[in-house]
């Protein structure tokens, strides 16, 4: 005989993440952990899990930390939400910076700036929230089967560059 326990997983979850690359893995632990207990698919956790990290690095790379005027020491907000059809929203919420998140055109050869590009392709949807207090909220949906086609064209800037052949000289 078996004894099953059932076990309650949150259909919402916020962290506080450290301003800086510390916190970043263990806020893609968590939400990878709770999703999974929550039987979302595979395919979305991993979306998911990638968006947030994006998400992360943009804002303490561009942001400030929450309730700080300087970058440095503090922290930023993770959160994420299964909706009642099953799509999740994951939001990433910083003091704001000087510009706005905007995707951008990187070079062929940039080392970075794709990050908004990436989170385009892999989102049903995706926008940032101002709020009276500075704070500024980047919110991204992601629902099961909406990777785009054209995922690679997209994070490359619509070059034709494939994506991995920029580790091709890493071998």
């Amino acid at each position: 005989m078996a004894l099953v326990v059932a076990q309650e997983v949150p259909t919402s979850s916020s962290m506080a993440v450290p301003h800086g690359p510390a916190g970043v893995g263990e806020a893609r632990h968590r939400m990878r952990e709770q999703l999974s207990r929550s039987g979302m698919s595979e395919s979305v956790v991993d979306d998911a899990v990638l968006i947030l990290s994006e998400l992360l690095s943009n804002a303490c790379r561009h942001g400030r930390p929450l309730g700080r005027a300087d970058v440095g020491d503090g922290d930023v907000r993770a959160a994420w939400r299964i909706d009642p059809s099953g799509g999740l929203t994951v939001e990433v919420t910083d003091g704001g910076g000087p510009t706005r998140p905007v995707p951008s055109t990187p070079s062929v050869t940039a080392r970075g700036g794709r990050g908004l590009n990436i989170i385009s392709a892999l989102a049903q949807d995706w926008g940032v929230r101002d709020s009276a207090a500075g704070e500024v909220t980047v919110w991204v949906v992601v629902t099961e089967g909406h990777r785009r086609e054209d995922f690679a064209a997209r994070v490359g800037g619509g070059s034709g560059f494939e994506f991995l052949d920029a580790y091709d000289d890493l071998d």
